[in-house]
């Protein structure tokens, strides 16, 4: 999950600024809307939660399909995590996924015991899908919203998003492996976050969990997509303002802030 540019001698003076945000994770709860573009249309919308601190965080995403890809499925995902963190790394302790997929319901509870996720509760069975992602796989693994958390507090913190973690939902598992690639400066433009973000590549790669009915070789290609984080609004905590990435049915997906608060108090982001 490509920006206008302002002059070339404009652009290298303003990325030679610090962020005024890098500094250790406030401790306020910040919500956050994005709007999910594919081939020009909307198709989903995210709505976001992120309470990071220097000792602990927690991450929720509530999705809704929107538009043709409504046609897709209906009804909402919520994922939420609570976790610590140990040195730079997080640690999830509580993950829980449920909604609904074309209809069907679903949900996932996992907790982690001496870095070992243990599977709560699987709705549906998971045999009845995918291949079994092996126990001894899982061990030091982390979910995807803590993988965001991670990513969101190492910018923070040093302005940049170098590192790679093992990702496990209880049903896939993957890796995943950032870089920083410097800054861009997004200029206003209509309900779009604009400013100057730094620019983080990513990688994934699916390692065990494969559907039962998928190429295996064809899962394990690499998929890439390019996050930007920056300062929600001027002073404000930084968080991620735009994501770009390929996905297997919209192709390449697009999120971008369009309104940003505290919880229960979110606006438009300024142009």
């Amino acid at each position: 999950m490509s920006p206008a540019r302002p002059p070339r001698s404009l652009l290298a003076a303003a990325l030679a600024i610090p962020l005024a945000a890098l500094q250790p994770a406030r401790a306020e709860p910040i919500a956050a809307t994005y709007t999910v573009y594919a081939a020009g249309v909307t198709i989903m919308e995210l709505n976001a939660v992120l309470d990071i601190t220097d000792t602990a965080y927690s991450v929720e995403f509530r999705t809704r399909l929107r538009g043709v890809a409504s046609a897709f499925g209906s009804g909402e995902l919520v994922t939420r995590v609570d976790g610590v963190w140990q040195g730079d790394h997080a640690r999830p302790r509580r993950y829980i996924s449920e909604g609904s997929l074309r209809g069907e319901s679903r949900r996932t509870v996992l907790e982690w015991q001496n870095n070992q996720p243990v599977i709560r509760a699987m709705v549906p069975p998971n045999d009845t899908e995918r291949l079994p992602v092996p126990e001894a796989e899982q061990r030091d693994t982390i979910d995807n919203l803590s993988a965001i958390a991670q990513l969101v507090r190492q910018v923070r913190r040093g302005g940049r998003c170098d590192g790679a973690v093992r990702v496990y939902d209880g049903r896939r598992l993957s890796s995943m492996a950032a870089g920083t690639q410097g800054r861009d400066s997004f200029a206003p433009a209509r309900d779009e976050w604009s400013g100057i973000a730094v620019k983080c590549s990513f990688e994934g790669r699916f390692l065990a969990g494969y559907r039962r009915d998928e190429d295996v070789e064809t899962a394990r290609r690499p998929q890439y997509g390019t996050a930007w984080l920056g300062e929600s609004a001027p002073g404000g905590p930084i968080i991620p303002v735009r994501i770009e990435a390929a996905s297997r049915w919209f192709g390449t997906m697009s999120a971008r802030l369009s309104s940003v608060g505290p919880p229960g108090r979110v606006r438009p982001v300024a142009n």
